[in-house]
């Protein structure tokens, strides 16, 4: 293998504009780094996005992924400190104590980073490629020429996507993300023509739903009575095939039950299958490749939930901008255990 001078990193790529890439570009460009970021996305968002969907008395607003997040690592909490005090956020103290949501909806610390970033939507990655002059990215309906090159590439996406963009290059991490497995979740949305009998704004679930949320209970919402409701990750695997119309209804007679009463008119019900809700168990390892500059980040790295996906990438971020980037002629065929021994382990 024929390894040139070390040189830092200049430009870096992230994939994914979720939390995890998100504050991991943050993290790098205050260090003084070019950082692109590219999602498939319309908009922020991703498990973080609000859906907004007119009804008869009004607009009505869904956090159908991440209803609500903690903050419990001293750094995050510091970070959602200032997004709470830039109004981009607030505490919920219906769902219990140290939770938070975004304001006006969750996407919201989301929109405050991305603003000052270099990010391109409706950009799906679909492959790799690397010279010598470092990596360039394959975008759907873009000249692959213009995205490139880079000095190192993070993926901040579900282990699922990243596993087929990382094996032709990284067979370790390619590895490590294939044995990470994503749960999904299905969310109902429901927006009823009068109140529901709760004393709650969240409500622990029954054998079928995880929780349900009173999404007009949060700081700065209004509108007609509107719930998510979340099934279990069990129920969600057992009906992960069927239909949105009929895992909708089947969530909406599991709050009846819960409530013991029929419900009030449904003026509108939807369904959302979140096929990479959560990551199945915590996982931990090898997540920056120094002598590829590939790297991963997400909250499956570490744990689950918007916390870990902010830690996964800060702490990446870090990583990358105290250290160089070994430069190799790529493509060389390295064994796998020279991989492995290439390959930084970070304790997360």
């Amino acid at each position: 293998m024929v390894i040139e001078p070390s040189r830092a990193l200049r430009r870096v790529a992230v994939v994914g504009a979720g939390m995890a890439g998100l504050a991991c570009a943050q993290r790098l460009t205050q260090a003084g780094i070019s950082v692109r970021l590219f999602d498939k996305g319309r908009g922020v968002g991703g498990r973080m996005s609000t859906r907004r969907i007119p009804t008869p008395l009004g607009e009505a607003c869904f956090d159908h992924g991440a209803a609500f997040f903690t903050a419990r690592d001293h750094d995050f909490r510091r970070c959602v400190e200032g997004w709470i005090r830039d109004g981009h956020a607030a505490a919920w103290p219906e769902a219990g104590p140290g939770a938070v949501v975004g304001l006006p909806t969750m996407n919201a610390p989301l929109k405050a980073i991305a603003d000052h970033l270099d990010v391109e939507w409706s950009a799906q990655v679909t492959g790799l490629s690397r010279s010598a002059a470092g990596w360039r990215l394959d975008v759907v309906g873009r000249d692959a020429a213009a995205d490139g090159p880079f000095d190192a590439v993070v993926l901040a996406i579900p282990p699922e996507q990243a596993t087929p963009l990382l094996a032709p290059h990284a067979y370790d991490l390619a590895v490590y993300a294939a044995m990470a497995r994503s749960e999904a979740v299905w969310s109902a949305m429901a927006v009823f023509d009068g109140p529901l009998p709760a004393d709650a704004g969240r409500l622990s679930g029954c054998e079928t739903l995880a929780q349900a949320i009173r999404e007009t209970s949060k700081p700065g919402r209004s509108g007609p009575e509107a719930w998510t409701l979340q099934a279990t990750s069990d129920w969600s695997r057992r009906y992960l095939e069927a239909s949105a119309v009929d895992v909708a209804m089947r969530l909406t007679e599991a709050l009846a039950r819960r409530f013991d009463t029929p419900l009030p008119k449904t003026l509108v019900l939807q369904a959302h299958r979140w096929r990479y809700a959560r990551p199945a168990r915590a996982t931990s390892g090898r997540v920056w490749r120094p002598v590829a500059g590939l790297g991963l980040c997400g909250d499956w790295v570490v744990g689950d939930g918007v916390e870990a996906a902010w830690l996964s990438g800060v702490r990446l971020a870090d990583v990358l901008s105290h250290r160089k980037l070994e430069s190799t002629v790529p493509h060389l065929g390295i064994a796998v255990d020279d991989a492995l021994e290439m390959s930084e382990q970070i304790d997360l």
